[in-house]
């Protein structure tokens, strides 16, 4: 069991080595891509794609505050995006009552597919 542990924790520390690799490699690719003006691109036999996403975050204080009902915050209990995006469409919030409390974030996602 000693050397499944091990094995595990050298594993782990691997894995935090190349999440970090990836991260510096993505920042380095998107801004050669951005640099080039260009959301799709072709690199020694790889297609390089980058898509703008833009994702919501919610303020848990002020959700609250925007709500008409307290009882609605028992079926969020904690901010949880796809919660309050069917309390949405389900009309029973709007998108005007929770926007005080909502910051939208862009994000770049790449994505790499051998030609």
């Amino acid at each position: 069991m000693e050397q499944k542990v091990q094995t595990y924790f050298e594993l782990k520390q691997q894995q935090k080595e190349i999440e970090q690799q990836l991260s510096v490699l993505r920042d380095e690719i998107v801004a050669y891509c951005e640099e080039q003006g260009v959301y799709e691109t072709e690199v020694g036999g790889y297609k390089v794609k980058t898509v703008l996403q833009h994702r919501k975050e919610y303020d848990d204080q002020k959700l609250y505050a925007s709500l008409p009902d307290p009882e609605i915050w028992r079926l969020l209990s904690k901010v949880d995006s796809h919660k309050l995006k069917s309390l949405i469409k389900l009309n029973v919030l709007s998108e005007e009552q929770v926007s005080q409390a909502c910051t939208v974030k862009q994000v770049t996602l790449l994505q790499i597919d051998k030609l």
